[in-house]
């Protein structure tokens, strides 16, 4: 939600500054009030309140009406019922150039209403508390909202302040004016308003339908937090983050991140969840795909283990680490140039080595829940999914040859699959335990991804033998269990579900080869 100030009045606008003459202020938070509150009182502008905003007005010294004096009809349900009323609503609603309106105006007593001000419940923090039902109903503000809606459609005169952030701009604003506002200002706030209620009703919305048929029938999506990047994927493309960048991380140096730094981001990220709660884990990433994983007894061994799988992709790629980063670890990191390292922390001895480049993207990670579902704009629309959240171990590893893995292949199957879930599709990883040995992404066929992978991993002096196979989808050939074999590998890992499964079974048993299915693909496109 865009809190700038309103723009100042175009020489074209021919629509004269509106002066205020009553006021009408609703709100929940109080904080940040009493300039706007001092201001208009000094302007002497009527003001028109309810229940504990009144009573902060009377506080303060001013002069305020209570809404039920104007309406002669108390605040009724508990507070439910207060400024529902035509005398509120049509002060707000007629229009001052219509005569029409001015004669019904004055026929029912009915005074203008030039300025409204609405704080809306708390609706989302309610939520967020874990509060029950009956606590988040009642933060589903009724009077507020309409309020709010019907200021807006009324912005040719009336003026609407619908955030608590915008009380000093419009503080500031009618200091200037003179207690006046221009058509082109009150736009400006009304859309601002019709902002607010819109992500409002769509936090109820999302919160309502939570387990019923409008959650997967209906798409809404809010997202008020704009962080402008430095451009797009590509300099001539413009781009910009919408969401809370503050809540998952403390950037603790570097440049701004880019568009692409925040891709890598979420697939490091995404990646390294897997890895929680285990030993020391390292991943390099580039372009969201992993050029190195490892897991040892010290965070320094995962990380030198993690770049010896690909030293030459790990060249200006973003690293995730699953502990704090040390000063032994940082001072093996600072070898490297890189774009971005996340970490749940950082050792007072270990920042001063890794902030010794200037552009270098720091990130101390905190623990927050991620969203259930993966949205993305297609053709004319968006498309959206689950988040892959299955990831299978051993107790799901059915063996299906007439050896079965080891104890140590297992561990390494387990391993392989993790970083075989975050690869892009077709994807082919080849690991030991708590070692990628080498990946082949992204390739229009299955051997070609194998192919790679066995290319990369004898480039960097690594020895198959005695590894491990993990693809992300099934074997339509037994020729990538062939090519493994030849090269040295004795287990594998695949989802299964091809009508030649049996081939690829086969193939294993004749090489000698152990083979367990999961049941569950992870492509990743």
């Amino acid at each position: 939600m865009s809190l700038t100030p309103a723009p100042a009045s175009h020489a074209a606008e021919t629509t004269p500054a509106q002066p205020i003459r009553a006021a009408l202020v609703s709100v929940y938070y109080k904080d940040r009030l009493e300039p706007l509150v001092r201001l208009l009182q000094q302007q002497g502008v009527q003001l028109y309140s309810t229940g504990g905003t009144l009573k902060f007005i009377q506080d303060l010294g001013a002069e305020v009406t209570a809404v039920e004096s104007l309406t002669g009809f108390p605040e009724v349900f508990g507070g439910r019922v207060k400024t529902l009323h035509p005398k509120v609503f049509g002060g707000i609603l007629h229009r001052r150039h219509e005569a029409g309106d001015l004669r019904e105006a004055e026929q029912h007593q009915i005074p203008p209403i030039d300025l409204v001000v609405v704080d809306l419940y708390p609706f989302e923090e309610t939520v967020a508390s874990g509060a029950d039902e009956a606590d988040v109903i009642e933060k589903i503000d009724i009077g507020g909202i309409s309020l709010l809606r019907a200021a807006a459609k009324n912005y040719r005169d009336v003026l609407v302040v619908s955030s608590r952030e915008q009380y000093a701009a419009v503080t500031e604003l009618l200091a200037a004016q003179q207690g006046a506002s221009t058509l082109a200002q009150r736009r400006h706030y009304a859309a601002a308003a019709f902002e607010q209620t819109s992500h409002y009703d769509t936090a109820i919305f999302g919160y309502l339908s939570q387990g019923t048929e409008l959650a997967g029938g209906t798409l809404k999506v809010s997202q008020r937090q704009a962080t402008p990047l430095r451009y797009g994927e590509n300099p001539h493309q413009q781009g910009t983050f919408y969401g809370d960048l503050a809540a998952l991380f403390d950037q603790l140096h570097g440049k701004q991140l880019s568009y692409n730094n925040l891709v890598d981001v979420d697939a490091a990220v995404l990646l390294m969840q897997e890895f929680q709660g285990g030993p020391a884990a390292c991943a390099i990433l580039k372009h969201t795909n992993a050029c190195g994983v490892a897991q040892a007894d010290t965070l320094r061994a995962a990380y030198l283990n993690a770049l010896a799988c690909d030293p030459v992709s790990a060249f200006g790629g973003v690293i995730i680490v699953n502990q704090e980063v040390d000063a032994a670890t940082a001072e093996e990191l600072n070898k490297l140039f890189f774009e971005v390292l996340i970490a749940p922390g950082f050792a007072a001895d270990a920042l001063p080595t890794l902030q010794s480049k200037k552009n270098r993207i720091l990130l101390r990670q905190k623990p927050v829940s991620f969203p259930q579902k993966q949205i993305k704009t297609l053709l004319n629309g968006v498309i959206e999914q689950d988040f892959d959240r299955a990831i299978e171990g051993r107790a799901e590893f059915r063996p299906v040859t007439e050896s079965a893995p080891t104890a140590e292949e297992t561990a390494a199957l387990e391993f392989a699959l993790k970083v075989c879930k975050h690869t892009k599709s077709n994807t082919i990883v080849l690991a030991r335990a708590g070692q990628l040995l080498a990946s082949g992404v992204g390739q229009t066929s299955r051997v070609d991804a194998l192919r790679q992978a066995i290319e990369k991993a004898r480039a960097f002096g690594f020895d198959l033998r005695g590894a491990v196979m993990a693809s992300d989808a099934f074997f339509p050939f037994p020729d990538c269990v062939e090519i493994a074999a030849e090269a040295g590998i004795r287990a594998v890992v695949q989802p299964g579900g091809s009508i030649k499964d049996q081939d690829s079974i086969a193939a294993c048993n004749r090489l000698g080869m152990a083979m367990v299915l999961t049941g569950v693909r992870h492509f990743k496109h």
